[in-house]
C-alpha cells in the first residue's frame, strides 16, 4: 500500500513542477496571484473544470472564471489554538477579454472570507470577484 501512496504523491508533485506553457497570442492569459502563504488555483472556466489550476487562458470575449482560494485562519477563537485551513470559491465575470493581453486575478483573505479582483496590465480594476462560499472543505 505504501508504494502506491508514494507513487501517487510523486505523480501529483510532478504535475505541479511542469513548466507553464507559453501564452497563445490568440487568447487572453490570466495569471493568478496571492501572498506566498496562501494558495490561489484556477478551478473552472465557463463552468468546465480545468486540468491545470496555475492559470487561465481564454479566447477573446466574455468569460466566467472560478478559482479556489486557500488560506489559514486562527482556529477556535483563541490565540493558542492551531490554525485551520479555509477554502473560498471565488467567481469573476468579465465581458471583454482581448487576445494577446495579460490579466491578473488577485485574492486575499478578509477575516474568515476573501476578496478578489481582476486587473489589466496597467493595474486597472476590471472586475471584482464574488465569493460563492467559504468553509473547511
Amino acid at each position: 500500500m505504501r508504494p502506491i501512496v508514494l507513487l501517487a504523491s510523486l505523480f501529483v508533485l510532478s504535475a505541479c513542477s511542469s513548466p507553464v506553457p507559453k501564452p497563445d497570442p490568440g487568447q487572453a492569459w490570466i495569471e493568478l496571484y496571492t501572498t506566498a502563504s496562501d494558495l490561489l488555483m484556477a478551478d473552472k472556466l465557463d463552468g468546465e473544470r480545468l486540468n491545470d489550476g496555475r492559470y487561465f487562458q481564454v479566447p477573446p470575449g466574455a468569460h466566467e472564471l472560478q478559482a479556489r482560494f486557500q488560506f489559514e485562519v486562527q482556529g477556535g477563537g483563541n490565540l493558542m489554538s492551531e490554525p485551520i485551513q479555509r477554502t473560498c470559491e471565488i467567481r469573476v465575470r468579465y465581458d471583454d477579454f482581448q487576445a494577446g493581453q495579460r490579466y491578473r486575478l488577485e485574492a486575499r483573505a478578509l477575516v474568515m472570507s476573501a476578496q478578489a479582483w481582476l486587473y489589466d496590465e496597467q493595474r486597472n480594476v476590471l472586475a471584482r470577484g464574488k465569493v460563492l462560499r467559504c468553509g473547511i472543505f
